[in-house]
């Protein structure tokens, strides 16, 4: 290749690196820019987030898709901020007791802010009816009402009692009222009679007063019905009585409250319930308690006297106090629990119970009439999340269901709160290769989540982004309190931000990477005492972070040093090349050489990946792999077929081979050891090649170059040495200040080509040759050299294939025997095979 050739090939260095000039900001420092309000670059993102966010349709559910750390959850909360603002504040909801079920408590709806007002009232209500009523059950007017109902009971009793007593004065008996009930006695001489009396007695007597006895206890029993009756109706007057003082205090209070909520029915309602429920339960608002001291201890043990007026409690679960806008909630944990609320338990003789005071609110209760904010892959990866998120979007309900309930394979006694209606919309955060999969495999997820903002992970750069940078970093160091950043450290940023993607016309949307960058320079600046954060700041943290993670490059550059792991950087070998492969760490990736060897024998078109054969490849290597032995047919298997077997591999490559960027460089060692036309060591080769012949672009351009220069300074720098790229990966060059150093002063190249002539002309040195109309290459070229190779192969393949059908079918002489008819048996054995 002639020197004016070769310098074609070679990238100028202006193309290797695009520098930000600082002079192009009209600014000294960040602390004079207004600070960006948003996000820079995503505008398609942002105008469907807008369009996701304010539409009202059923549906119309928001995912938010792209990378961690381009901005989606700081651009989600800008815009909900500015929707909510615009919307009102949602209702308040609170659970009540249902007097008619108590196992299905009911949901109230109030103005937002009114719910602790209103739970309050409720409280203050039930306070004052305690502390009333015992004072009016111990009122004078009270105790004589009472006193009189009793006194007209006991008139009645002692006139049956008087009737009873008259009707066994005539049988010769008296009775007595006992606690076990009446009893006889009998009578004699005026004077009840002891046992001993009674014993003494003769029998005809004896059967006389059992006679007589039997017909008082069938008096006493007919009189029975009327004493119950009497006792029974005794007790309504008390409880009327009960009742009456009870509505008295009760029914005013009551009033009042309803006249404060009387545009709310719901809760009229209630109050209505509780004021009946009140009248039938005075008992419970006696101040003492009447029941036996070991009966009340076991009844306190299990829940204490005030538990009997938690039925009248209100249980606020949402309450909107001092809200303006609608509700704006990101759930961090999406747990079950924490999205859709609980209801608790409390022990109790052994056992657990709960009421409608227990019942908790999740996250989608508090957002109700507004928005919430869930990771998608935590809330697909909790248990029953996903299932009850769409059935509460579906049917605009929300249900408070223990875990336990949906799980258990028998139904249990618990409480079933009413279910709450709801109007809230819901935007997930994800990846994009998620919602690719629940679009493919959710049919629900079509329905609910139709909206989609797509967040990108690069934007042009042009004058416009990079203000708009430029005023993110100034929003930036005003957040966190960092110091201003001077031009020239801004500039170096966008620089750093091309680097992140790769490529000169892109800046990088990954913006979590450039605050971490902004941070750590920060720190830096701070360590020197400086007012502001120059360009040596951010160049220092970008080296410090390189420093903390490239321990595995360092022992990998050792192994090159002391020759453990082979490489070449100087001389000619046939069948082997350098070529490039890129090394991810998560944070941290790296280009170092790798040795590719190629060995050829004489076969049938063979072409052994080694790689391949121990399962070490991966699908995009094993395709370009396929594609070499596609483009050699397609090349030089016209006339003849190829009769050649061959094998390449990774040298000391122990760990899986991926992607197809070294498919061009296994062709070159592949085509030279057909030729054994040595290729120099002193360049390294990356890219893939299609079935035509053409390079083809590959990623990591910037790790390779770099990775080859670090081995090639560490042997020494000849002026001879680089790297061979595809000549599409040139606006992909962000390379290092020190790589472009070493370039501009001719000690280091960078050569890009389009074809693999090209390649192969800068290899070996010897013009690729074309193909003429006679379908051969001229005298001189490496493809002429390929094509009488192959030739050769083929002839002496030829040969040998020959060789060996006559040494099959020639007669041989047989050897010496007494048995001749076995001799000619083996004669026609071997001329029939």
């Amino acid at each position: 290749m002639t020197d004016r050739a070769l310098k074609s090939l070679r990238v100028p260095v202006k193309q290797l690196r695009r520098e930000c000039n600082p002079a192009v900001f009209k600014f000294t420092t960040t602390a004079e820019l207004p600070p960006i309000e948003g996000t820079v670059g995503q505008d398609r993102a942002v105008t469907a987030m807008d369009f996701g966010l304010s539409i009202e349709a059923a549906g119309y559910n928001l995912y938010v898709a792209g990378p961690t750390g381009t901005g989606r959850s700081t651009e989600l909360r800008t815009q909900l901020a500015k929707i909510a603002a615009e919307r009102p504040a949602s209702p308040d909801w609170c659970y009540v007791f249902n007097f008619r079920d108590p196992a299905r408590p009911e949901a109230i709806g109030l103005p937002s802010g009114k719910a602790r007002g209103f739970s309050q009232d409720v409280e203050a209500l039930v306070a004052t009816v305690r502390r009333e009523v015992p004072k009016a059950l111990e009122s004078d007017d009270y105790a004589q009402r009472r006193e009189q109902i009793n006194r007209e009971l006991q008139a009645q009793r002692e006139r049956l009692f008087e009737t009873l007593r008259a009707e066994a004065h005539t049988r010769g008996l008296a009775v007595s009222a006992t606690p076990m009930g009446i009893t006889t006695v009998p009578v004699v001489d005026g004077k009840p009679i002891t046992p001993e009396q009674y014993a003494l007695l003769t029998d005809d007597r004896k059967r006389e007063i059992q006679q007589q006895t039997s017909e008082v206890e069938s008096i006493i029993a007919s009189m029975a019905p009327q004493l119950r009756r009497l006792d029974h109706g005794a007790a309504e007057l008390l409880a009327q009585l009960d009742k009456q003082l009870m509505r008295a205090i009760a029914v005013p209070l009551i009033e009042e409250l309803k006249r404060e909520y009387v545009n709310e029915p719901a809760v009229s309602t209630f109050i209505d319930r509780l004021g009946s429920d009140m009248v039938e339960h005075v008992d419970d608002f006696r101040g003492t308690d009447q029941t036996p001291p070991m009966q009340a201890a076991v009844l306190a043990a299990a829940a204490p006297r005030d538990g009997v007026f938690d039925r009248y409690k209100v249980n606020v679960i949402v309450s909107h106090d001092g809200a303006t806008t609608a509700p704006v909630v990101f759930e961090e944990s999406p747990s079950y629990y924490h999205v859709f609320g609980r209801v608790d338990y409390r022990p109790s003789l052994g056992s657990v119970v709960t009421d409608h005071t227990m019942i908790k609110p999740g996250a989608l209760h508090r957002a109700n009439g507004g928005f919430l904010v869930v990771d998608a892959l935590d809330a697909l990866s909790q248990p029953l999340v996903w299932e009850t998120m769409k059935r509460a979007l579906r049917t605009g309900q929300a249900r408070i269901e223990n875990l336990g309930e949906q799980l258990a394979v028998l139904p249990t006694s618990t409480l079933t709160p009413a279910p709450i209606p709801i109007n809230v919309k819901v935007a997930m955060i994800g990846s994009t290769r998620l919602y690719q999969i629940l679009q493919n495999t959710d049919d629900d997820f079509k329905k609910l989540f139709k909206a989609k903002a797509d967040f990108t992970t690069d934007v042009q750069r042009i004058p416009a982004h990079v203000d708009l940078y430029a005023r993110f970093i100034a929003r930036q160091a005003e957040e966190k309190g960092m110091r201003p950043f001077d031009r020239n450290a801004v500039a170096r940023v966008i620089e750093f931000s091309s680097r992140m993607v790769s490529d000169q016309d892109k800046l990088s949307l990954h913006m979590m990477d450039i605050v971490d960058l902004l941070v750590e320079a920060d720190y830096w600046a701070c360590e020197e005492n400086s007012a502001e954060v120059g360009e040596a700041h951010v160049e220092k943290a970008i080296d410090q972070k390189v420093y903390r993670s490239n321990l595995i490059e360092d022992r990998i550059q050792e192994f090159i040093d002391n020759g453990t792991i082979k490489v070449d950087v100087t001389g000619a070998i046939p069948g082997q090349v350098n070529g490039l492969s890129v090394y991810d760490l998560g944070d941290y990736s790296f280009g170092r050489p790798s040795r590719i060897t190629a060995r050829v024998s004489l076969g049938r078109g063979q072409v052994v990946n080694l790689e391949r054969e121990i399962q070490k490849s991966g699908p995009s290597h094993s395709k370009g792999f396929l594609i070499i032995t596609g483009y050699l047919n397609g090349k030089f298997a016209h006339r003849q077929p190829l009769s050649f077997a061959a094998s390449l591999t990774f040298e000391q490559v122990y760990d899986e081979v991926d992607g197809d960027s070294a498919s061009s460089t296994e062709l070159y060692a592949l085509l030279s050891a057909i030729t054994d036309v040595p290729l120099k060591q002193n360049l390294a080769v990356t890219g893939s090649v299609n079935q035509l012949g053409e390079i083809q672009a590959i990623g990591g351009v910037n790790e390779k170059v770099e990775g080859f220069y670090a081995v090639c300074k560490a042997r020494g720098l000849t002026g001879d040495q680089g790297v061979i790229i595809p000549r599409d990966n040139v606006h992909n060059l962000m390379l290092k200040p020190e790589v472009v150093r070493a370039i501009r002063n001719e000690r280091f190249h960078v050569y890009a080509v389009s074809t693999i002539e090209q390649g192969i002309e800068l290899l070996t040195g010897m013009p690729a040759g074309k193909l003429r109309k006679n379908d051969t290459y001229s005298d001189g070229t490496f493809f002429r050299r390929v094509t009488d190779c192959l030739e050769a192969m083929t002839r002496r393949s030829i040969e040998v294939n020959r060789a060996a059908q006559k040494e099959l079918v020639a007669p041989t002489t047989p050897a010496a025997s007494t048995d001749g008819r076995r001799k000619r048996a083996d004669t026609r054995g071997r001329g029939k095979r």
